[in-house]
C-alpha cells in the first residue's frame, strides 16, 4: 500500500512525534522526581506513548480534578 506522505513530511512526522514523547518523557521523570513517586518507571511510561501515561499521571496520582476544593478532616 502507497502512503501519501513523500519521504520530507515523514520525517517531520517521526521527527515531530519524538519530540513530543522525549518532551513527556521529561516533564513525567522530572515531575514523578519531585513528588516522590517511581521517577524512572515514569521516565520510561513517557516513551513509549502519548497521551495516556501523562494522562493517567496528572488524574490518578497529582489528583488536578480536586485541585480548588478543600476537605475537611
Amino acid at each position: 500500500m502507497r502512503s501519501n506522505l513523500n519521504p520530507e513530511h515523514t520525517a517531520f512526522v517521526i521527527i515531530g512525534a519524538a519530540a513530543v514523547l522525549l518532551a513527556q518523557s521529561i516533564f513525567l521523570f522530572m515531575d514523578a522526581r519531585k513528588h516522590g513517586h517511581n521517577h524512572w518507571l515514569w521516565g520510561i511510561l513517557g516513551l513509549i506513548q502519548a497521551p495516556f501515561p501523562l494522562l493517567v499521571y496528572l488524574l490518578a496520582f497529582r489528583k488536578i480534578w480536586k485541585r480548588g476544593k478543600s476537605f475537611e478532616h
